[in-house]
């Protein structure tokens, strides 16, 4: 008897006709199955199924016989799966996450301080809103990200990777795109474009710009993400103010001119769970020097 004998009598079994077992399961000749069976029930010494018209149908012997023959398959797969953990262990897993416009410029010089461990390792990226990649941080569903200080998050380090200044970003033929930098006031009566709370940092950031700049803008429309911001100031005419980094998303009907005098900033950072002890994570820290370095070589 051999496992051969297991697997086309459980197939036969399961599918409750030698006909659709030997073409749709086991994808050999229904005579060739036939004999196979055949086989089988002179090994056990007991008719296991009767042929009907419409199919098969288990004899008590072969009820019993079909139990244990999943019982044995399951575990002969349980043996291999056994075997295969062990001549092939699974990778840890480092999970990496981006805000969503990052990705193009930190990701390959992350993945190029790791180089050396990826063989080793599997990654996964994620790339979402900053409130959302500091609550997958909290629930461990995140290694580290490169994210805005998200408050409310005391389980939560974070380190400093750059300071990000705002820009204004305007249609290419809009009035003030003819300045070379912008004041605040410049602002005042234009279609103001503000970022809505699936940005809570940013727009505190904005805000208190605004404010100590002593004018007094009442946004028009809020935008939740990079592709929204430049549909709107594109098909309104309006104004934004966002970190530089979108100047690497700018349609050709879009530009950006810098802000005039103390420019505000935003900072991005690299967030982890403080209680992660993930020997990826420490390398990535260890190393975070270089690679804020070579980001900042790159985008000179």
């Amino acid at each position: 008897m051999e496992l051969r004998h297991f697997r086309y009598f459980v197939a036969v079994a399961e599918a409750g006709s030698l006909t659709v077992a030997a073409e749709q399961i086991l994808h050999t000749s229904q005579p060739s199955l036939s004999r196979q069976i055949r086989d089988l029930e002179e090994e056990v010494g007991a008719r296991l199924l009767t042929r009907r018209a419409r199919g098969i149908e288990l004899t008590p012997a072969g009820r019993a016989f079909l139990d244990h023959a999943r019982s044995v398959l399951s575990q002969v797969e349980a043996a291999a799966d056994a075997a295969r953990r062990v001549a092939h262990p699974a990778k840890p897993c480092f999970t990496m996450g981006f805000l969503t416009g990052h990705e193009l410029t930190w990701m390959p010089e992350a993945l190029q301080i790791l180089r050396d461990e990826l063989p080793n390792i599997d990654v996964m990226i994620s790339s979402q809103y900053s409130p959302l990649l500091a609550d997958s941080l909290s629930k461990g569903k995140i290694d580290a990200a490169f994210l805005r200080r998200e408050r409310g998050v005391p389980e939560l380090a974070f380190r400093l990777l750059v300071k990000e200044p705002l820009v204004v970003i305007l249609p290419g033929d809009h009035r003030l795109a003819a300045l070379k930098a912008v004041s605040p006031r410049d602002l005042v009566g234009e279609t103001f474009v503000a970022v809505s709370n699936t940005a809570p940092v940013l727009r505190v950031v904005i805000d208190n710009y605004l404010k100590r700049s002593g004018v007094n803008i009442t946004p028009q429309h809020e935008v939740d993400h990079i592709a929204m911001a430049m549909s709107l100031i594109a098909s309104t005419r309006g104004v934004a103010l966002l970190p530089a980094y979108v100047q690497n998303f700018l349609p050709s009907s879009v530009t950006s001119r810098p802000l005039k005098g103390d420019t505000p900033t935003i900072d991005l950072v690299l967030g982890y769970k403080k209680s992660n002890e993930s020997p990826i994570l420490k390398l990535l820290l260890s190393r975070l020097d270089e690679l804020v370095a070579r980001v900042s070589k790159k985008t000179r």
